[in-house]
């Protein structure tokens, strides 16, 4: 159980919308969870089920048309609570904590660098907002953290331009400007997307001894299990815009419980399996999010659905903490 002195960061009951025009897209449902500080929350499901609009919301950083309606996001800091989803979008107060606070790897560097400033300058940049120093001891500090990342002739390398970058440089150029200003929490979304699996080990170990060397809290963002089972320590898996399982790493990954959680992992590729046998999948799609469902959003994909299954399941709490959002939690082959 998480005590206030061990939370950085409580989300209850979130929810996020976009409206367009005629259409409604309730991208995030109703998510509750608690990031405690120095460990790291894995949060996983497929393309859609609202684990990147759960991050931008943390920070404020929603397209126009997006908004929370309901819900609230509470920052701990020195043991004072900061409700960020009721300050403004970009207002001071949020523009203090972003990049300061709370540091985020966007989902893709290639987007995300401004390709007209140098990668020196845009580091300096984001340091320089929120410390008061100077040209120089910026330069020396993002210099020393580029080092710490692992580019070779950081201070030649400071002076070129995203394009210049490979991939998996591009993407240590972002936990530099993640990380630069030591933030207390750190919101890594996709950060391995495109890189081969060489350079996605590299990131995550880099990810890991910044971690060790800052005591900084984490919240991954993937759709890789693999890596949910290496990195994190709780876990939330996501569908629709809900948490449908929440639970230590050894709880979800290792006793699933909800039927969608058990697809998912049964849909991983497995070292040593028969060439020839063919991966199982998640059988239709992903249900519009703009069409309301009567019961669980599940129930058309789920192997186990009954009639109870067309109302609204209600979360049940399992003994060791468990958290499962099923009329069936200990049903199916958990």
């Amino acid at each position: 159980m998480s005590t206030v002195d061990d939370l950085i960061l409580k989300v209850d009951n979130l929810q996020t919308q976009f409206d367009l025009g005629r259409r409604v897209v309730r991208a995030v449902n109703g998510v509750s969870f608690n990031v405690r500080k120095g460990r790291t929350l894995g949060i996983v499901g497929e393309s859609g089920c609202g684990k990147s609009v759960t991050a931008h919301s943390i920070l404020q950083l929603l397209p126009r048309l997006g908004k929370i309606t309901e819900g609230s996001i509470t920052y701990y800091k020195d043991q004072q609570e900061v409700v960020l989803s009721q300050l403004k979008r970009n207002g001071t107060a949020i523009r203090s904590i972003r990049g300061k606070e709370i540091g985020m790897i966007f989902q893709d560097p290639m987007a995300s660098l401004n390709p007209v400033y140098t990668i020196g300058d845009q580091i300096c940049e984001n340091l320089q907002q929120h410390e008061p120093i100077s040209r120089k001891e910026a330069m020396e500090k993002a210099v020393e953290m580029l080092t710490l990342l692992g580019i070779p002739k950081v201070s030649a390398r400071m002076k070129d331009y995203p394009h210049q970058f490979s991939g998996g440089m591009k993407q240590r150029v972002m936990i530099a400007m993640a990380m630069v200003c030591k933030p207390r929490l750190l919101i890594a979304d996709e950060p391995t997307t495109a890189l081969d699996v060489t350079i996605q080990a590299q990131i995550l170990e880099l990810m890991k001894d910044v971690q060790a060397q800052y005591g900084t809290s984490i919240i991954l963002i993937t759709h890789n299990m693999g890596i949910v089972a290496d990195m994190a320590d709780d876990v939330a898996v996501m569908y629709m815009g809900r948490i449908v399982e929440f639970g230590s790493v050894r709880q979800v990954l290792g006793s699933p419980q909800h039927p969608y959680t058990q697809a998912l992992l049964r849909s991983v590729p497995v070292l040593g399996i028969d060439p020839n046998a063919r991966l199982q999948t998640i059988r239709g799609s992903t249900p519009d999010p703009s069409e309301k469902l009567e019961g669980c959003e599940f129930a058309p994909r789920c192997d186990y659905a009954a009639d109870r299954c067309r109302t609204v399941p209600s979360e049940s709490i399992l003994p060791d903490g468990h958290r499962v959002r099923c009329w069936n939690c200990r049903g199916g082959i958990a």
